[in-house]
Parts: structure tokens; sequence; C-alpha cells
């Protein structure tokens, strides 16, 4: 594969539980296919992924679906995921999202403020699944020590580099040469 910066870009792959509620389900499929582990487990909320090494879960819920089902019930089923899941995202499903899918996410949005639930609208199954696999890789472990220590680099240079530090370095230098005579 391509290099950068002198390190070799290898795929990340990881295990991920998966409700059995979505087996055969596009988005588990599009997993498979990339050669992620998938363990399905009935005892997880229906339409529940979960990214146990890094600590996300991910709520499926179809917006078309939410039209014609208990409002209440998928509220009581978003309080559930909450409440075992503290880094939790409800994906929201829908091919164009127009005023009844926007109205739905603001219920969401009203009902759970305050809650560490995130809301984000998708389009279709290779957006969802793009989006999760972003989400877990960038919270996992040795990919945030690599962000953090990527990130230190970048705050260091950018003040070594910076024409203010450079001045108030020489005002420093010409303060301490003005007190030492």
């Amino acid at each position: 594969m391509g290099e950068s910066s002198g390190q070799e870009k290898t795929k990340w792959i990881t295990t991920i539980i998966v409700s059995s509620s979505l087996q055969g389900h596009e988005v588990s499929t599009s997993l498979q296919n990339q050669k992620h582990r998938i363990r399905y487990s009935d005892s997880v909320e229906d339409g529940s992924i979960i990214f146990s090494l890094s600590g996300v879960a991910f709520l499926l819920a179809d917006a078309q679906g939410l039209f014609v089902t208990d409002r209440e019930a998928f509220f009581q089923r978003i309080k559930k995921f909450m409440s075992i899941h503290r880094n939790g995202f409800l994906l929201l499903s829908a091919a164009l999202h127009g005023p009844k899918e926007w109205d739905v996410m603001f219920k969401v949005q009203q009902r759970f403020l305050g809650s560490n639930l995130r809301i984000i609208p998708v389009h279709n199954t290779p957006e969802a699944v793009k989006l999760m696999l972003t989400i877990a890789k960038t919270t996992s472990k040795p990919h945030v020590d690599n962000i953090r220590y990527r990130m230190s680099m970048a705050k260091t240079q950018i003040v070594e580099q910076s024409p203010v530090w450079k001045m108030l370095h020489q005002r420093q230098l010409d303060c301490s040469l003005i007190n030492t005579t």
C-alpha cells in the first residue's frame, strides 16, 4: 500500500458486536465485506452496533419507520440504549432528510437534551458504515495516542515557527540584556 510520512498505511480491522436483528442487513454485510470480525448478539438492543475496543456504540434507526411506529416506544429504546452506552450515537437514516425527518430529529433532540446522545443523519449504508468506522477508529486506544502525539508535535512546530513567539522571545532577550547592564 501507499506510504505516508514513512509509515505504512494498514487497513484497520476490529471486532464489532452487532444486534442479531441486523443479521443480513446491508450494514452488517458491508462490515463483513471489509473483513471486520462480526459477533451477533441477542442481548444487545435491536439495531445496535458496538465497537467495544473503541468504547462507542451506534443505534440505527430508519426515519421512515418512525412515522408509522409508536414514537414513545422508540424513545424508550433510545433511553435504554443510552443507559447502557455512555458514548452512543443515533444514526437516523433517510434517503432524503426533508421537513418530516428534521422534525423527528428535533423531537429526539428535545427529548434527550442534556444527555450524551449524539444524533447523526445518514443517507445510505456506505455513508453510515464509513461514519461508524471513522468514529470508532479515531476513538480506539492506539489511534487516540497517535492523534495526541501528532497534535502535540503540530502545536510545538506552530509555536516554534510563530512570528509572535519569535518577537516575544526577542523581547525577553532584550529585557534580560537591559536588566543585566
